[in-house]
């Protein structure tokens, strides 16, 4: 058969799927192609379309079920839209390390400050902490096509520290992290953990600022100068698998570097509320700067929530932040991996 053959069939293919699109929403289509710069190839436009229209009526069924009271949170068609769950776990999860208590626990044994073994003083931290209000987290940014997710809450959770200590709240290097943390076991845009993101910091001796080291959403050459360092850590610590001590790190020490698991289409489309997704495996896979905590109450429900800062810009969720259970059994790992650095 002829390659002509095959070129007909295929074309006759993308007529059928093309033919079985919902017309009323050619125009959401359109404008949503202008909202997030959308170009695509004639076929590639058609087997997008397919994938968009599924995604968005997955998240039409979600909300629906939300005004019924159902679930916690509600979702929105985003930047993400077009791709399918394993396309997106494709791009965006940069979080490599292979989690179990067995590795992890000579880290905890070397690194944790000695925590109470009750939990009685719970009742006498604050009913809730957000430290964005406070002035310790910087501006939301954007990974982008570049598995640097670790990266982004190591220089977080050290802008936190440093504000603490100085009363300054300066924007830490990303790209300095990816491109210099090789030696110490990070992949700069192919992965990484934030425990060797800590590591290399440590062992640098300093990071240089955003300023002087911009974010490229690239890997390229260590172009780390002494001269330019705007914060150093003296150690890190490594917290226990346990929300109670979490809680009790957050409020007392400031934004902590934590893991996620997202490869659920519920994380990806995410909007507002509480975020509960009763599949969620307590494996991570994606880092995030853990910054405070509270209780969201409506007529139906009440429900403790973790905020989290994320790098999927601020056209994620709300406005790059998210709210996710608390309490609720180590909810998608939230408290699998979690550290925050001295400074």
């Amino acid at each position: 058969m002829t390659s002509a053959f095959f070129l007909v069939i295929l074309c006759l293919g993308v007529v059928s799927v093309a033919s079985s699109f919902d017309p009323n929403l050619n125009v959401k289509w359109e404008e949503w192609k202008v909202m997030f710069e959308k170009l695509y190839s004639q076929e590639e436009e058609v087997l997008k379309r397919a994938v968009w229209e599924e995604n968005v009526k997955r998240i039409k069924q979600h909300n629906m079920e939300n005004s019924l009271g159902m679930n916690t949170y509600t979702m929105e068609i985003n930047g993400f839209a077009d791709m399918t769950d394993e396309e997106f776990k494709d791009m965006i999860t940069g979080f490599t390390f292979p989690f179990t208590d067995t590795v992890r626990s000579p880290w905890k044994r070397a690194l944790d400050i000695d925590f109470p073994k009750y939990w009685d003083w719970r009742d006498t931290l604050p009913k809730s902490v957000n430290w964005l209000k406070e002035g310790y987290v910087t501006r939301v940014k954007d990974q982008e096509n570049c598995k640097s997710c670790w990266a982004f809450p190591v220089a977080g959770a050290i802008e936190g520290q440093m504000f603490k200590k100085t009363g300054k709240l300066i924007p830490l290097s990303v790209q300095n992290l990816v491109d210099c943390s090789k030696p110490q076991g990070n992949r700069g845009c192919r992965g990484g953990t934030t425990y060797n993101g800590f590591q290399y910091v440590l062992h640098n001796g300093g990071l240089e600022a955003e300023a002087t080291y911009p974010y490229e959403a690239k890997e390229g050459q260590c172009r780390y100068n002494p001269k330019n360092s705007a914060a150093k850590i003296t150690r890190f610590v490594a917290l226990p698998v346990n929300e109670d001590v979490l809680m009790d790190a957050v409020a007392t020490k400031g934004p902590i570097a934590t893991g996620i698991n997202v490869v659920y289409s519920s994380l990806r489309f995410y909007k507002d509320g509480v975020y509960h997704e009763p599949r969620c495996k307590r494996s991570v896979n994606h880092a995030v700067l853990l910054i405070g905590y509270g209780t969201e109450r409506n007529e139906t429900y009440t429900n403790n929530y973790w905020l989290i800062k994320n790098s999927w810009g601020k056209r994620w969720g709300l406005g790059g932040y998210m709210k996710i259970a608390k309490d609720r059994n180590n909810h998608c790992g939230i408290a699998s991996f979690a550290q925050y650095p001295i400074v």
